[in-house]
C-alpha cells in the first residue's frame, strides 16, 4: 500500500496575494467547487482575520464545501483564532492553520521576541485552536532560513499542544532541493514525537524551485504539499499543484505515495483560476500549456504517431484536454444549457441568475457557432464582474479605424445611474476605446499591463483582455470577453476601474507570509 499525500491548496489564500488576483466571495466558492472536484484534501479558503470580506468568503466555502477540509489562517494571536474559528463554525471538516515566524532575522526584526517568546506563542495558538478543531496545523514562518535545532524545539512543543499537522514554509523561496529534503529528514529524525504528525511543505518560487523542493522533501518524508492552481502566488509564486500532482502520479517508480486526485479536472480549474484572477497561463506552462501536448518538430511528430510514448510521458486526456470540446450551439434550450453548466460546477442562486447567463449564452451563440466549456466559463465570469460592480457600466461603444486615418472612439457609460458620452483619439482602436472612457471617468490610474487571449479556437472565438492599474499603490485587474476585442478591452478597462472606485475590500490590510 502507498502512503496518502495530501494536496492543500492554497489558491484562495496565498494565490489571492499576487498582485491585482483579489478574489470575490461568489468566485471563491466557485474555485472552492471546482476544487472539490478535483478531490483536493485541504481547501486553504483565506486569511478570516485579514478583512471583513476575507472573513465572509472563508466562511461561504466553508458552508458549501462537504467532501474537502476547509481551512483558515491565522497568525498565533487569540483574536485571530477565534476569528478563523468562527468563520469555520458551518464546516464539514475544518482546520486551523495558525503560523509565527522561526528565523532568527525574523524574531529579532519583526516580531522583537526571544525565542523562547516565540515557542510561547506557538503552543498557545495551538492549544487556543484545538478549543475550535482537532485538525490544527502549523507552521515556523521563515523555517528555510531558520536555525534546525530551534525548529527541532518549537515543532515538538506544538506538536504535544496538539498540532497534527506540521507545515515546514520556505517563505522566501531561498532552498535548494537536496538541502530542502535534507532539512525535511532531519527534523523528522530529530523531533522525539514527529510519528504523531504529518510533515508538510510550503515553498515559494522564487528560484524557480518551488516544485523541485517540494518533491524532494516527499522523497525524504513528508505527506502533504502546499501549492496552488498554476502556480499562483506572491512574487514568483508557489509549487505548482498540476505539476506536483502529474510528477508523483508519473512516477510511481520514484515515488512512495499518491494522491488521490482526479487529474481529468486539472485543466478545467486551471482555466477558471485564470480567468476570474486574470493571469494568464504562458503557452509552455507544463501540464495546462496550450503548447504542453503539442509537437512541431517533424521527428516527434513522427514519432508520436507510431508510439505515443516516444515523445510523452502523460496522456493529454488524463489531465483534462479531451473534455474540451463544443458541448452547445444556438439550438441547445435552457434544460441543455443549465444541465451542462452543472456538470462544470456552476450553480446558480436563483433562476434570475440562470436566466441572465442563459441570455448571454444566446447571444454569444449569435456571434459564434461553437460553443465550448471555456466559452461557458467566461460568460460567468462576466455576468458576476456586472453584478457586483454596477457604479459604471459599459453601454456603447463605436470605434472608426482605416488606414491612413486616426482611429475615433466614441463611448456611452452609466455612471451612478446616469448616461454619458465621450470620444478620444488614440493610436489604435484599443487606445482610442480606453483614453475615451477614462476621460468620462477620471480615474486618474495608470495602466501596468494589457494582456489579451484567445479563449478557445478559431477566428470567431472569444477575446479575453486583462489589464492592470495602478493608483496609490493599489493594484487591480480587470477581466473582459467579448468576440470583438476591442469590446472586451472596453470592458475589462470598466472592470477594473470600478474596483478601484468601490474601494474594493479585498484589498487586504494583513496578509499571512506564510
Amino acid at each position: 500500500m502507498k502512503d496518502k499525500l495530501i494536496i492543500f491548496d492554497t489558491t484562495m489564500r496565498d494565490g489571492e496575494q499576487s498582485p491585482g488576483a483579489s478574489m470575490t466571495r461568489d468566485e471563491k466558492i466557485r474555485i472552492g467547487r471546482a476544487l472539490e472536484r478535483l478531490r483536493v484534501d485541504v481547501i486553504e479558503a483565506g486569511f478570516p482575520a485579514a478583512s471583513p470580506g476575507d472573513f465572509e468568503s472563508v466562511q461561504a466555502v466553508a458552508k458549501v464545501i462537504k467532501d474537502s477540509t476547509v481551512c483558515g489562517l491565522a497568525r498565533a494571536l487569540d483574536k485571530d483564532i477565534d476569528r478563523a474559528g468562527e468563520a469555520l463554525k458551518g464546516a464539514s471538516r475544518a482546520r486551523i492553520h495558525t503560523f509565527i515566524a522561526t528565523s532568527p532575522i525574523h524574531m529579532q526584526m519583526k516580531l522583537q521576541m526571544t525565542p523562547e517568546q516565540v515557542i510561547e506563542y506557538a503552543v498557545r495558538a495551538v492549544k487556543r485552536a484545538r478549543q475550535y478543531t482537532d485538525d490544527v496545523e502549523f507552521s515556523p514562518e521563515d523555517a528555510g532560513r531558520s536555525e534546525e535545532d530551534f525548529l527541532c524545539r518549537i515543532l515538538e512543543a506544538v506538536i504535544d499542544a496538539g498540532a497534527r499537522t506540521l507545515n515546514i514554509p520556505d517563505t522566501v523561496g531561498y532552498s535548494i532541493p537536496q538541502q530542502f529534503g535534507a532539512t525535511i529528514a532531519n527534523l523528522i529524525q530529530r523531533i522525539p514525537n514527529s510519528d504523531k504528525a504529518i510533515f508538510s511543505v510550503h515553498c515559494h518560487n522564487d528560484l524557480g524551485l518551488a516544485v523541485a523542493n517540494s518533491l524532494a522533501a516527499v522523497m525524504n518524508g513528508a505527506r502533504q504539499i502546499e501549492c496552488t492552481i498554476n502556480g499562483l502566488g506572491e512574487r514568483a509564486g508557489n509549487a505548482s499543484l498540476e505539476e506536483v500532482v502529474m510528477a508523483v502520479r508519473t512516477r510511481q517508480d520514484v515515488f512512495a505515495c499518491d494522491t488521490g486526485i482526479d487529474t481529468r479536472e486539472i485543466l478545467t480549474c486551471s482555466k477558471l483560476v485564470s480567468s476570474i484572477t486574470g493571469f494568464p497561463v504562458q503557452p509552455n506552462k507544463a501540464i495546462v500549456g496550450a503548447n504542453a501536448f503539442a509537437h512541431e518538430a517533424g521527428i516527434h511528430q513522427d514519432g508520436v504517431l507510431k508510439s505515443r510514448e516516444t515523445y510523452e510521458i502523460m496522456r493529454a486526456e488524463d489531465v483534462g484536454w479531451s473534455a474540451n470540446r463544443m458541448v452547445l450551439g444556438k439550438h441547445s434550450g435552457r434544460n441543455a444549457f443549465k444541465s451542462r453548466m452543472t456538470e462544470l460546477g456552476l450553480v446558480f442562486d436563483s433562476e434570475e441568475e440562470l436566466n441572465d447567463v442563459f441570455l448571454r449564452f444566446k447571444q454569444l451563440a449569435d456571434k459564434k457557432h461553437d460553443i465550448f466549456d471555456e466559452d461557458l466559463q467566461a460568460l460567468v465570469s462576466e455576468a458576476s464582474f456586472e453584478a457586483e460592480d454596477e457604479f459604471i457600466k459599459l453601454i456603447a461603444l463605436k470605434v472608426c479605424s482605416e488606414t491612413g486615418e486616426v482611429p475615433v472612439a466614441k463611448v456611452t457609460l452609466r455612471i451612478d445611474n446616469q448616461e454619458v458620452t465621450g470620444e478620444a483619439t488614440g493610436g489604435g482602436a484599443v487606445d482610442a476605446s480606453l483614453k475615451a472612457i477614462e476621460n468620462l471617468v477620471q480615474s486618474k490610474s495608470s495602466l501596468e499591463l494589457y494582456s489579451v487571449n484567445s479563449i478557445t479556437t478559431g477566428t470567431d472565438s472569444q477575446g479575453e483582455v486583462t489589464v492592470r492599474l495602478e493608483k496609490a499603490g493599489r493594484i487591480v485587474n480587470g477581466m473582459g470577453a467579448d468576440t470583438d476585442i476591442v469590446i472586451a478591452s472596453a470592458k475589462a478597462y470598466v472592470n477594473a476601474v470600478n474596483k478601484l472606485q468601490t474601494g474594493d475590500l479585498r484589498q487586504h490590510p494583513q496578509k499571512g507570509n506564510v
